[in-house]
């Protein structure tokens, strides 16, 4: 089978385009950089970016049986038109290539986020988790829009599924795990709130699988057509416990001081504010998304992914913990030898 993964060159597209090689899939990755070390494992690589719009996508997906779309502009600060030009119409160009040369399935992933209302929500299921009217960031806006048009996408021509999954961690993590890291390290880690809530986190290769299962199962009229899915481990975790026993684990101190929401909300307020009022591109030290984020519970219930493609999260969740620690533990340890060689 011939598979195009979308982003295949970051976190989770690497991880799904690792499974598909593996498997014996033809894998064709279509990405901005130039990925040797997925080359290296036999994929093809087309480096072509999807924010701008430019003739012979069409050629790129020609012959393709499944399109695995990862690619996305992540982060909860920046232009608003930088999201829009990849999450919304990347993905509109991405539809309209498939459908363009007869491509049958679509795998979008979305995001849980794009249904954040900054209240909790406790072993939820997709119907409890309407699109709110109001979003705080512009990357869940933008992957609520995306997702939106690839679910109304879905036809007898095109069959198009999203999966949402919440917060991916694992080995070679670039996001989550540096900024906890990072921020502990630097003394900025607070615990926002009563440090009881409740968080759905989803190990890589977990994420992986479900879109393996989902992409197998897809098909017109299948259970999973034109439906969106959350994913997530098998269990919650206790978010803020989770985060101090991963610091404990590589080394740095777990968070002590704590900051109540509202105030946490306050500031970032502020902040916005002041880096929109200058300018400024980079992220403000604290947002209301993320402080809202970091304070409530957000799990949810998997029913539904279980019955329509078969999802089974294959690594448990103690696994897939030591295989993240150990990762920074060794890459802790390198920077320390490195330092010290260099010193």
């Amino acid at each position: 089978m011939k598979v195009v993964v979308t982003g295949g060159g970051g976190f989770l597209g690497s991880a799904l385009a690792t499974r598909l090689l593996a498997r014996g899939d033809e894998v064709l990755i279509v990405g901005r950089g130039s990925y040797p070390a997925m080359a290296a494992r036999g994929a093809r690589v087309v480096s072509w970016d999807l924010a701008v719009a430019r003739p012979g996508l069409e050629r790129i997906f020609e012959g393709a049986d499944l399109v695995f779309h990862t690619a996305a502009r992540a982060g909860v600060w920046g232009k608003r038109a930088d999201y829009l030009a990849i999450n919304v119409l990347g993905t509109e160009r991405v539809l309209a290539a498939c459908l363009g040369v007869g491509v049958p399935k679509l795998v979008f992933t979305g995001s849980p986020s794009c249904t954040f209302d900054g209240k909790d929500a406790e072993n939820a299921t997709e119907a409890d988790c309407p699109y709110p009217s109001h979003f705080e960031a512009f990357y869940p806006e933008s992957k609520a829009m995306a997702e939106r048009i690839v679910l109304s996408a879905n036809s007898p021509a095109l069959a198009t599924t999203s999966l949402r999954p919440h917060l991916i961690y694992g080995p070679e993590d670039p996001h989550l795990l540096p900024r906890l890291i990072a921020r502990a390290r630097a003394g900025r880690l607070l615990i926002v709130g009563d440090g009881k809530n409740r968080v759905g986190l989803t190990y890589v290769e977990n994420a992986a699988s479900a879109h393996l299962s989902a992409g197998d199962v897809l098909a017109p009229g299948s259970p999973n057509a034109g439906k969106a899915y959350f994913v997530t481990d098998a269990e919650p975790v206790v978010l803020w416990d989770w985060i101090s026993r991963l610091l404990v684990a590589v080394g740095e101190r777990p968070p002590t001081r704590r900051i109540p929401l509202g105030l946490a909300r306050g500031v970032g307020a502020v902040l916005e504010a002041l880096w929109t009022l200058f300018g400024r591109e980079d992220e403000p030290p604290a947002t209301r998304f993320v402080a809202s984020q970091l304070a409530t519970s957000h799990y949810y219930d998997l029913r539904a992914a279980r019955t329509d493609f078969g999802y089974a999260p294959p690594v448990d969740a103690e696994t897939a913990f030591e295989a993240t620690v150990a990762m920074f533990r060794n890459n802790a340890v390198k920077n320390h030898a490195s330092g010290a060689a260099d010193a």
